[in-house]
């Protein structure tokens, strides 16, 4: 057996006017992971989230930068761990099912285990929530590969090297897109595990905007579409720089062909113009490619600099 001690258990939940609900999240927490450090990070709450969150127990932190995106890159930097439970405060997520997801981490050495949503009742999951999880999990899926179910999770566990290797630079309920790209990108080893989802409790109400954080969402991707595939990125638009100059700049040609003589001169330098910029957008395609290849090999490095998870008894 292993001298090691047992693996140190950080709960984190970013909070925002959750007072009716943290009360329970924290005692709920406490209960299912009694071993755990549970950490609440105020948002600039304006109801009483803080002072219910340290009644129940919990330590109570404050990030004044607002979004849950702020929020957890300061958790991430402050806290020291080995396992991370991140975790919304509204108490739709079932604490009961925490054990078994750092139990599936540590046995099997994965660095990230997602909660898969299994909706109690229809009203847990509102109808354009559940479209827009379903839309941009594949949309992620079809650019950076289909490891997921439910992208939008705001409950997983990490393990060391994922938290202390991800850059976390999304501002918002973005987060969770920019989680499972990174994951994605380094290849980690990762799992989604089905977890119960119930309603919000009565007098809580979601700060989730379906259209509004639904775009924030959408432009994230695109975003990291262009930094972390930028030959695919830049490459889509060489081909459409390519083929508008080809649908403006063949009749010129064909009639130049026929008559010696270019009479829509204009057209002619449309065409020349976008045929450069498609060549352009390529190039840079190719050269950004090497400099993301470079930054894929530094978080790889701060990566592999932490301890993989496991038990204290594997060698």
């Amino acid at each position: 057996m292993s001298d090691l001690p047992e693996p140190r258990i950080a709960v984190l939940v970013p909070c925002y006017n959750e007072g009716v609900s943290i009360g329970a999240v924290v005692r709920d927490f406490r209960a299912a992971l009694p071993q755990a450090r549970i950490f609440i990070y105020d948002n600039n709450s304006t109801d009483d989230t803080v002072a219910v969150a340290r009644a129940a127990g919990a330590i109570v932190r404050r990030e004044p930068l607002q979004g849950k995106g702020n929020v957890v890159r300061r958790m991430f930097g402050d806290i020291e761990a080995d396992i991370y439970v991140l975790v919304d405060g509204d108490d739709t997520y079932d604490a009961a099912s925490a054990p078994r997801l750092v139990a599936e981490l540590l046995d099997d050495r994965l660095d990230m285990v997602v909660g898969a949503r299994v909706a109690e009742a229809k009203a847990a999951y509102r109808p354009g929530h559940r479209l827009g999880n379903v839309v941009l999990t594949r949309l992620v899926g079809l650019i950076f590969g289909n490891r997921f179910r439910d992208m939008l999770s705001g409950y997983r566990v990490f393990s060391r090297r994922f938290v202390k290797s991800f850059p976390a630079l999304s501002h918002g309920f973005e987060i969770e897109t920019e989680l499972n790209v990174h994951a994605l990108e380094l290849r980690m080893n990762i799992r989604e595990v089905d977890t119960p989802y119930r309603e919000r409790p009565e007098g809580s109400f979601s700060k989730l905007s379906t259209f509004r954080d639904g775009w924030r969402i959408l432009r994230m991707i695109v975003n990291l579409m262009k930094e972390e595939r930028p030959r695919e990125f830049f490459g889509l638009g060489f081909l459409l720089l390519f083929l508008t100059s080809l649908g403006f700049g063949v009749p010129v040609i064909a009639e130049f062909m026929e008559t010696g003589l270019v009479r829509r001169f204009p057209t002619a330098l449309l065409a020349t113009g976008l045929m450069l910029l498609a060549f352009l957008s390529l190039t840079s395609g190719m050269i950004l490619d090497t400099v993301t290849t470079a930054r894929r090999e530094v978080k790889r490095l701060a990566y592999l600099s932490q301890i993989a998870p496991g038990r204290p008894d594997e060698g």
